[in-house]
């Protein structure tokens, strides 16, 4: 028998949360130039018995307990009549994850009574009962906090399900990959100063970032993209030029930038920029 649990959310909310299972809540739409399929699943269990099987052990589900996957309704979860469950959709693009990592790791399972889990859990509680058939864009503060959220969280499972690396390099490349955060809006941000604060060679550098499959100037450019792409989308009070956001991230060259945000996305700076802000238009493009 697996138990249930108590609800995670007031009686008076079941009804909302109930309807809303029979399909998914999308937390943000993809926006133009993105693949609208190339999109991860959260389940949010409400209550009643449920368990997933990963690996072969079974975990039960308490109410509030995440599953992350590529799919809206995971192979492993097993659940009784009665049990109430959310399914919500979010675009890979808003997460900086891929895909084929969350497949290959079979799912991913968080508790929603403790860490980054928690905090994941109520805000998709709360993105449920707003709206039963919700669908936003990056304006919308309530569902981007959710996204940013649930990005830490995937990041986060995904790297405790990384084999342990016996030669210490997973370790190095963290430091360097935390260095180079750290560092992202220094123009002069290279190979040669990197691999200096880390006291390697510049060949070794470029050897770790190979065998995780890309370089370190494909690395770098990536984060500052990222963080060009959240610091366009944030409301302001005051107009934001994309040359200034590009110049204080690092990008010298503004045509460069351009270029580059276009195809990483598939949308212009300025195109992202109007596409994120508020429907009401109260902040400026």
């Amino acid at each position: 028998m697996i138990p249930s649990g108590p609800s995670p959310v007031p009686e008076n909310e079941h009804l909302r949360l109930a309807r809303d299972a029979e399909g998914c809540i999308d937390i943000l739409s993809a926006p133009p130039g993105i693949d609208p399929e190339d999109c991860l699943y959260v389940v949010l269990h409400v209550d009643g018995p449920a368990l997933v099987r990963r690996h072969g052990s079974s975990t039960v589900l308490a109410p509030g307990d995440l599953l992350i996957g590529t799919s809206p309704h995971p192979a492993g979860l097993r659940w009784d009549a009665g049990c109430r469950m959310v399914r919500y959709r979010v675009p890979c693009f808003y997460l900086g994850v891929c895909r084929d990592d969350v497949r290959r790791a079979g799912g991913l399972v968080a508790r929603g009574s403790e860490g980054v889990g928690s905090l994941a859990s109520q805000l998709l509680r709360t993105l449920a009962t707003r709206a039963p058939a919700h669908r936003a864009r990056p304006g919308d503060c309530l569902a981007r906090s959710t996204s940013d959220i649930l990005a830490v969280l995937v990041t986060e499972l995904l790297e405790r399900e990384a084999p342990e690396d016996p030669s210490g390099s997973a370790h190095l490349l963290a430091r360097i990959r935390a260095h180079i955060e750290e560092n992202l809006a220094d123009p002069g941000l290279a190979p040669e100063s990197i691999a200096r604060s880390q006291h390697i060679s510049v060949r070794y550098l470029h050897k770790l970032f190979q065998q995780d499959g890309t370089t370190v100037g494909q690395w770098v450019r990536q984060r500052r993209l990222d963080a060009c792409r959240r610091e366009l989308e944030r409301p302001s009070r005051r107009p934001t030029s994309v040359a200034a956001v590009a110049h204080r991230w690092g990008f010298v060259s503004h045509s460069h930038f351009s270029r580059a945000f276009r195809d990483a996305y598939g949308i212009s700076p300025r195109e992202w920029q109007a596409y994120a802000a508020p429907a009401d238009g109260r902040r400026p493009c």
